[in-house]
């Protein structure tokens, strides 16, 4: 089990990925389908076809880190989403939640607070 920063940015590639794939081609995939900079830090999730498999690619300050799971029965469930979206953004709980095998769909969450974002850009200036 990996213990996650509940403030770590994850992202989910939700093309299937070919598992051969590893550092370099894994880069190229965070760039081209999820406009991440890998180098600039998060966590990369990405899936095969079968959905038996996943890599999660990392930026550790000084190298890349890839993580492998290999499910010996069952499916890992993707989020729902727009199908023409080839990423998403994860929180560190919807990613635990997923490699434990829980369907994100039929989770039900709890009111919880949330800071607002500031409507107005930093750099608007007012009249």
């Amino acid at each position: 089990m990996l213990s996650l920063p509940p403030q770590l940015r994850v992202y989910l590639c939700t093309r299937p990925t070919d598992m051969r794939k590893s550092f370099d081609g894994l880069l190229a995939l965070a760039q081209e389908h999820l406009a991440r900079d890998v180098l600039e830090g998060g966590l990369f999730v990405f899936i095969n076809r079968r959905r038996d498999r996943v890599k999660l690619l990392w930026w550790d300050r000084d190298g890349l880190a890839i993580f492998y799971k290999r499910l010996e029965a069952g499916t890992f469930q993707l989020p729902s989403g727009d199908a023409r979206t080839t990423g998403l953004e994860l929180d560190a709980t919807e990613l635990a939640l997923l490699l434990a095998g829980v369907d994100l769909a039929s989770v039900k969450r709890r009111m919880r607070y949330r800071r607002a974002v500031d409507a107005t850009p930093r750099d608007a200036v007012s009249a």
